[in-house]
């Protein structure tokens, strides 16, 4: 597999292509930050990207975003010490297809690669809801804390429109009650 990897410190950059290469992957290209990446991703077209998501000039989640603009269809991973459930949200809305941790061994990182790659495995979550901006609205006035009624003012719609959108909110949410709703929307990133 021919890998690109960007990252904007140079010794975990050297450290990673040191450990995919004793793996047996071959390192096409590395980038000190994200415009780098872009540019050297679309003109080598390497099977694979490793992105950090933090870096300078253009961070990993945006540099995916553009990839996959741009028509890159090879993989795209985010390297990362953030474990946050919105950041996996996020990295799959900008098309990265794995997002890992900067922790795991360089064999472990190839077996999840090629596992990743093959199909075998997905790391994103596959069926993340698609809200409409209205059910977000109301997710947002429902983390709040007000009522149908309220929320019904605040739209300006009537109290049983808003009824409507709430048990569609809930059935995508897979949730029972605001609670349950809630809780899911903010595991999902949908809510900070």
């Amino acid at each position: 597999m021919r890998v690109l990897i960007a990252d904007d410190h140079p010794l975990f950059r050297l450290g990673l292509r040191a450990g995919l290469e004793a793996e047996g992957l071959k390192v096409v290209a590395e980038a000190a930050n994200g415009e780098e990446a872009l540019v050297q991703t679309l003109a080598l077209r390497p099977e694979a990207v490793l992105l950090d998501l933090r870096m300078p000039k253009m961070d990993g989640l945006e540099c995916a975003r553009r990839l996959r603009e741009g028509g890159y269809r090879g993989l795209i991973a985010l390297l990362t010490t953030y474990q946050e459930p919105v950041l996996l949200r996020e990295a799959a809305l900008a098309g990265a297809d794995a997002y890992f941790s900067k922790e795991l061994s360089a064999p472990e990182l190839k077996r999840r690669l090629l596992r990743v790659r093959s199909g075998e495995e997905r790391l994103l979550p596959p069926d993340l809801p698609a809200l409409t901006p209205r059910e977000e609205e109301v997710l947002r006035l429902l983390a709040q804390g007000l009522s149908a009624k309220g929320m019904a003012r605040a739209l300006g719609l009537s109290p049983e429109t808003v009824r409507d959108h709430l048990e569609r909110l809930y059935a995508k949410l897979e949730s029972r009650n605001r609670v349950e709703a809630l809780e899911r929307a903010r595991a999902l990133g949908f809510l900070k």
